[in-house]
């Protein structure tokens, strides 16, 4: 079984499952993908984690949190374009690690992409579901409070689960419902849907940041880093790291680009652009956003699910622009769950089609050409996961696991270039020992500083997917079958 786990498919191989069998349709352009990255980018990131970011971890110095988080996903991006050029294959950092790293590591990594993107979808719905009962406020129809939050939260320590007395979250279970039943229509409806709502939500928080610089008070940015509390975590050094940590969760878009490979139309040329050109555009809004709302409200008073809202409420003039903003942070985080859905149900597809996942994960639908069971699945658990647990602890997990997806992939192209040199590479990351080495040690750096409790519960969550894997994968893995041949090492 140890051998098993080092053993690695070739490239070609990866190529030719990609051309034979169930095909997904090449619908997307440069720019599709890049408003796919946007999409996956901004929402939850800047209207969400921001105000919880800011409150108990950065202050104002959220605003360099961001821009951490950006420094480690530029290295991580970078080395993804190299790979999305190279293998443009559906699977994102699933399928570069089977083709570098073994299967064992490759399985560790989809299990982690599964964390990723099918908790995303679900914290979002929970951000989703303030502003809408925010906005639902504001046109004076209101949501009960115990039917719009999660009944279950941390406890004190933050390892323990709580009852809060509310219910159920509604508003988020029906958005992720309403979206599952989007991807499921199709990628290429998916993809006009996701465009007008970037164009929606870009042009809303722009206003938010024009028209919030006239009420910024820059009492509220001293200290700009508000000294440590005693705490690991709280404020400092240590709380801006961990901010950017939590807010890592922002920038997982442009790797959901990744998973679209097989439904781009020139992938080698087009997912590069994609990636790089969503980072720069959303990490440049961050920075601004972030400097604007904590100008706007005293950082203390951001702890809320809702903090892009807030701010917009504090200020009585500019009352008129809450509507539109709500609705736009409405409609961007929409296209978060969109993204997230797509690319959950692919990597789903991807580890069907391998056998690590029973086959009818990888199942598509035989009119609408999706994924159609691994959309479903994604759809059902995240309401679940949506409807019962808060924004914070739900977000805290996507990162830790996106965090050690991405470290994975910064490796994974140094392996590669000793072990592969002579594979074509459209696109080549730069100063590799450089870029790789940095992006992996600021990724693992950020993971380090999320807390025990999140740590708990991606070991707790690695464990069930050892489980999965020797009792199912293992047993049914094509490579070990030798349906597909073991590359050399």
């Amino acid at each position: 079984m140890a051998s098993q786990l080092f053993a690695t498919k070739s490239i070609d191989e990866l190529h030719e499952q990609e051309s034979s069998g169930n095909q997904l349709r090449r619908a997307l352009t440069a720019t599709q993908l890049t408003l796919l990255g946007i999409g996956g980018i901004i929402g939850t990131g800047i209207f969400v984690l921001t105000g919880v970011a800011a409150a108990q971890h950065a202050g104002p110095a959220l605003a360099l949190s961001f821009i951490l988080a950006g420094i480690g996903c530029t290295f991580a991006g970078l080395c993804y374009a190299e790979f999305a050029s190279m293998i443009p294959v559906s699977g994102s950092a699933y399928s570069y690690s089977y083709a570098t790293l073994g299967e064992g590591i490759a399985w560790f990594i989809g299990w982690n992409l599964v964390l990723e993107y099918l908790f995303a979808v679900a914290t979002v719905s929970v951000g989703w579901s303030a502003y809408a009962v925010s906005l639902l406020e504001q046109l004076h129809i209101h949501i009960p409070a115990a039917l719009s939050n999660a009944p279950f939260g941390p406890g004190a320590d933050e390892l323990h689960i709580v009852r809060t007395g509310a219910i159920l979250n509604l508003p988020a279970m029906a958005i992720v419902a309403a979206i599952s039943a989007i991807c499921y229509i199709g990628i290429k409806q998916s993809a006009a849907f996701n465009s007008v709502i970037v164009a929606i939500k870009v042009t809303v928080i722009v206003l938010f940041i024009v028209f919030g610089l006239s009420y910024i008070d820059t009492a509220n940015w001293h200290p700009f880093i508000p000294p440590n509390t005693g705490v690991s975590g709280a404020f400092g050094w240590d709380g801006l790291v961990r901010a950017s940590g939590i807010i890592f969760f922002a920038y997982i878009g442009f790797d959901a680009i990744s998973t679209a490979a097989q439904e781009a139309k020139n992938p080698q040329r087009d997912m590069p652009i994609g990636m790089l050109a969503s980072l720069v555009i959303c990490t440049i809004l961050y920075v601004a956003v972030a400097l604007v709302l904590t100008g706007m409200v005293n950082y203390r008073e951001l702890d809320v699910a809702a903090p892009v809202a807030l701010a917009i409420d504090k200020h009585a003039q500019l009352h008129w622009l809450g509507i539109p903003v709500k609705l736009g942070a409405v409609c961007g985080i929409t296209s978060v769950m969109l993204v997230m859905t797509i690319a959950q149900a692919r990597i789903f597809f991807a580890m069907a089609r391998d056998g690590l996942l029973p086959p009818v994960f990888g199942r598509v639908h035989p009119k609408f050409r999706t994924p159609s069971t691994g959309t479903i699945v994604t759809g059902v658990s995240a309401m679940i996961i949506g409807g019962l647990f808060p924004v914070k602890l739900l977000g805290e997990v996507v990162s830790i696991g996106t965090l050690a997806a991405f470290v994975t992939v910064c490796i994974g192209i140094l392996v590669l270039r000793r072990t592969r040199p002579d594979l074509p590479r459209p696109f080549r990351t730069p100063w590799p020992w450089f870029t790789c080495i940095a992006g992996a040690l600021v990724c693992g750096y950020m993971m380090y500083s999320l807390g025990v409790a999140t740590w708990w519960r991606l070991g707790i969550w690695t464990v069930i997917g050892v489980l999965v894997y020797v009792l199912y994968g293992y047993q049914h893995s094509k490579l070990r079958a030798g349906v597909v041949t073991a590359a050399a090492a």
